[in-house]
């Protein structure tokens, strides 16, 4: 299993902070020692796996498609007015990713980064509606031969660190690395009003693995 470079510094503490607990409850504490091992072992295999990095390569890298950026499950899909870039109408889809899902994000086309912002906000749980406009967030905005697509990275009510790789004027290829979120977290997409969206509420998708929407 590949561990994301995200996880390296919470894995190596956590291994700390149990030896320590282990060494102070085996020799001080009320809670058997066998017990803590169980729970410590647990924690290290959830954070394990939440920081995993499968290695997804997009095997026919195509422009008119638009590969899901995260793992996760399809929450949202509707016409809406975007405020912040675009100032107007687009189509937005919204993946929810759970703290058991790959958290890594991946840029669903190539292009130049036209935009990028972050902005300090609330927590609120991902699937609030009011998460998009009011949680912790990225917005970055990716222009390629079908012109430009907004991607939009989400804290949750978990999520208390989002990372963003790429900054305005980086050139950027289809199935490259993004950033990352910790914990419970979202991403929208706001495609243009004539893209075709190929996936449905409820849908579950992988990153570099599921089309979400193509260009006309």
């Amino acid at each position: 299993m590949r561990i994301h470079r995200e996880g390296t510094a919470s894995l190596f503490f956590l291994l700390i902070a149990l030896f320590v607990i282990g060494w102070f409850v085996a020799y001080f504490g009320p809670v058997g020692i066998y017990t803590l091992a169980i729970i410590g072992v647990i924690l290290f295999i959830f954070l394990l796996q939440f920081f995993r990095n499968p290695a997804r390569k997009i095997s026919n890298p195509d422009e008119n498609k638009v590969f899901a950026p995260a793992d996760g499950k399809i929450v949202v899909i509707e016409k809406t007015f975007e405020p912040e870039y675009f100032k107007d109408e687009r189509l937005q889809v919204s993946i929810f990713m759970s703290p058991l899902n790959v958290h890594v994000n991946r840029c669903s086309i190539s292009g130049n980064v036209d935009y990028y912002k972050y902005h300090p906000g609330k927590y609120l749980v991902a699937w609030h509606p009011k998460s998009s406009s009011e949680n912790e967030r990225t917005t970055t905005v990716i222009n390629g031969e079908n012109g430009p697509v907004l991607f939009r990275q989400i804290a949750g009510a978990l999520a208390r660190r989002i990372v963003n790789y790429l900054r305005a004027g980086d050139l950027v290829f289809q199935g490259e690395e993004m950033g990352f979120i910790k914990l419970g977290s979202r991403m929208d997409i706001f495609l243009p009003l004539d893209a075709n969206v190929e996936v449905s509420i409820g849908q579950m998708v992988k990153g570099n693995l599921d089309v979400i929407a193509s260009f006309k």
